[in-house]
């Protein structure tokens, strides 16, 4: 059951598939494993509830059961257990629910009975909610995993109960809406028949334009990235323009305990504005003497999946016309694993490297940090990016944005040239465009005090989760 409410001023309930650090896939995990601390630390009381995955987190820390009951998918009865994090070592109450044969796997995603194995997490979700003495404030579910919550808390009889208690739907990515067929209706609790409208979308059960349309409101993780939803979500155009009314955009944040260049444990050269030059300059020569880079040309670096989505398709090309028609004026460092045939032709351009040209295919945390930190520019070509959190790390590192106009990106960097510019941005993910503002960056970096000045600026901005988290209690006490 869940204990009788403290002093806090809401009992906000998050239900998510991930939440870093227990298992992330994308940002998902990473909003979900930020925000309910920093709403926890405005004086509510947060708490996630997500699947109980075997990960090393799950191995690594002291856990209470709290909870066991039975449900059914379908014709399937089904036990499941809740287990509690006894420390609250995330700064939030962390629940797991754990179901034999379905949830007690490694991996996130990637099964072929995800349908079952969601909608059995969800139902059991809303089963235990429905069986507390005191109900929380609003349900908050992030992307489709937890979608069919909104609709099960208003229309299940079983969650009658439920139906008074707001919710709130984030979407992080609406390319993926977990549809499955209607011979599956039976695994969502008996609900009024009447309300199948609320349930389907082209033909089958969606359970993010299920969410849509049952949530009391509905967030994306940027402004700009709901514009275009109503243009570009993968067949979900017409739902976001008719419930535009009930949308907001707001952006994500950053945990700038974290993400701090003045106590970065990645870093050997720990730096603040204060001694900007020299940190800047010292991370640089560092990270260019790992990759036999030469410190004295504008680096410029790609952080991030190697996947058609984030345009890193582009990067061969971009990197080669740079050299053809920029010249060598300028060393380029690519992080990131993905599509084999992207890995491959970074890999290839190591024969036309002379020192200005290198990649790490994989995943390095520190290293990570360490680009952030030593980098002069950061590019980021994406196709799409709702909101997008590497610019904003490079933002607080100094380091200055090369982004096309989409999603956060567009929210959250402003060009040169327009008034208070600090990044460089360009229209389209395509090769000459973005060839075309690493030569305006070529040649601002050659402006010293200009570009020392923009990098004050960036550090400075406020892209903190303490603003992103109160704008969504404002958003709840809307209600």
């Amino acid at each position: 059951m869940f204990p009788d409410p403290n002093e806090s001023d809401m009992n906000i309930v998050h239900i998510s598939a991930e939440c870093y650090p227990v298992a992330k896939a994308g940002g998902l995990g990473d909003v979900v494993g930020a925000l309910p601390r920093f709403q926890t630390e405005l004086g509510n009381r947060a708490m996630v509830i997500m699947p109980m995955y075997r990960t090393p987190y799950l191995y690594s820390h002291n856990w209470q059961v709290v909870h066991k009951s039975s449900a059914n998918l379908g014709h399937w009865f089904f036990d499941y257990t809740v287990i509690k994090e006894q420390t609250n070592a995330q700064g939030f109450e962390l629940y797991l629910i754990d179901i034999n044969g379905l949830l007690d796997r490694e991996r996130v995603y990637g099964y072929n009975d995800d349908t079952e194995r969601f909608c059995a997490f969800q139902i059991s979700a809303v089963h235990w909610i429905n069986a507390w003495d005191q109900l929380p404030d609003v349900v908050h579910v992030h992307d489709h995993h937890a979608g069919l919550i909104p609709f099960m808390m208003q229309h299940c009889y079983a969650f009658k109960r439920l139906a008074g208690i707001p919710s709130v739907l984030t979407i992080h990515n609406a390319q993926y809406q977990g549809q499955f067929s209607w011979d599956k209706s039976i695994y969502v609790p008996q609900w009024d028949s009447w309300k199948r409208g609320l349930l389907e979308w082209e033909g089958s059960i969606n359970p993010l334009a299920s969410a849509v349309k049952c949530a009391w409101k509905v967030t994306t993780v940027s402004t700009t990235y709901l514009h275009e939803l109503r243009s570009m979500s993968n067949g979900l155009e017409p739902l976001f323009e008719y419930e535009k009314g009930k949308c907001s955009g707001i952006l994500n944040g950053i945990d700038y305990t974290v993400w701090d260049p003045s106590h970065d444990r990645y870093l050997e050269h720990p730096f603040s504005t204060l001694h900007l030059s020299a940190g800047k300059k010292s991370n640089k020569e560092l990270l260019c003497s790992q990759f036999g880079l030469d410190p004295s040309k504008p680096l410029f670096v790609f952080i991030g999946r190697l996947v058609g989505e984030k345009g890193a398709d582009l990067l061969p090309q971009v990197v080669y016309d740079s050299f053809e028609f920029i010249g060598r004026k300028m060393t380029f460092l690519m992080l990131g694993s993905g599509e084999s045939d992207i890995e491959h032709r970074l890999r290839q351009l190591n024969a036309l490297s002379q020192g200005d040209y290198a990649e790490y295919i994989g995943y390095n945390e520190r290293l990570s940090h360490q680009m952030y930190a030593g980098a002069d520019f950061l590019l980021m070509p994406s196709r799409v990016e709702p909101c997008g959190l590497n610019q904003l790390y490079a933002l607080r590192y100094g380091t200055v944005p090369i982004v096309r106009k989409t999603g956060g990106l567009y929210d959250t960097v402003i060009d040169m040239g327009d008034p208070s510019g600090y990044g460089f941005t360009f229209q389209h993910a395509a090769v000459g465009d973005v060839t075309q503002a690493i030569y305006r960056a070529v040649h601002f970096f050659s402006e010293k005090d200009h570009f020392h000045a923009i990098r004050q600026k960036i550090m400075g901005l406020d892209y903190s989760w303490d603003r992103s988290a109160a704008e969504y209690i404002r958003l709840y006490k809307g209600f």
